[in-house]
């Protein structure tokens, strides 16, 4: 395996605080946003994510000062998700100081605004989440999911990530809502379903809680691997991933 793999911690955002839910519900208290991205930066963190998760169930867009905020401590490149809805929204959040814009449910309503936010911003600034659930009916075997997770769509995962990587984007964001937050490990074969599937760089997000998950998200694919339970409750430290990475012959950022 020759993909260099980064750690990327996750902020995810609701009232202006870091918060932890379990399947993207029970959500709990994790610290200041400001001290979180500045931790992770000095703790050698490769990039850094912020979802402001609320953001498209109230109708409102993400919260620019804190974008702003967190931008002023952050050293490495910094996606922003959450109520990004359309070029305008996106503008705003780029300009707020995020160098990425993750949209999820507003580009699974209406495909066309990926390909605005790619003329409009570039490829590399643009990353499409997929929140997805198992469903044995659908041919991958994984549904999307809009709308933080709360609403099933019976369209299928993979297809879905077909289409979006038709866009010419470089970053796809799979989050699995069954391991959201419980540890127990990523769920690798919709990495692995994905990868195979599309050309963009694949995110594993939703279930790490040891060090040999992140090695088997890489196996399936995954070149970033996502957590935030594990690092926001300092059960398991970036450089200690990365010390394990390397120990188990990956190349790491």
């Amino acid at each position: 395996m020759n993909q260099q793999i980064k750690i990327m911690p996750c902020l995810d955002m609701q009232n202006g605080r870091v918060v932890k839910g379990i399947h993207f519900v029970d959500i709990k208290d994790a610290g200041d946003p400001v001290a979180c991205a500045k931790a992770y930066c000095e703790a050698g963190a490769d990039e850094l994510a912020l979802l402001d998760i609320t953001a498209t169930v109230e109708g409102r867009a993400t919260m620019l000062d804190i974008v702003k905020r967190v931008s002023e401590v952050t050293t490495v490149p910094f996606t922003v998700g959450g109520g990004i809805a359309d070029v305008k929204s996106a503008e705003a959040v780029l300009g707020a100081g995020a160098d990425k814009i993750s949209t999820s449910s507003a580009a699974f309503r209406k495909p066309e605004i990926i390909a605005e936010m790619v003329k409009a911003f570039g490829a590399d600034k643009v990353t499409v989440a997929i929140d997805v659930d198992q469903n044995a009916a659908l041919p991958s075997g994984y549904e999307v999911y809009i709308d933080g997770g709360r609403t099933a769509t019976g369209f299928d995962a993979v297809e879905w990530a077909k289409q979006v990587d038709g866009y010419g984007i470089l970053t796809i964001l799979p989050t699995s809502k069954a391991g959201d937050g419980v540890q127990t490990g990523y769920d690798l074969p919709v990495i692995k379903a994905i990868k195979e599937a599309v050309s963009a760089e694949v995110v594993a997000s939703g279930g790490a809680g040891k060090l040999e998950h992140f090695f088997d998200a890489a196996q399936a694919g995954a070149s970033v691997l996502l957590a935030a339970s594990v690092f926001h409750y300092g059960i398991i430290g970036i450089g200690e991933v990365k010390d394990y990475l390397r120990s188990r012959g990956l190349s790491v950022s």
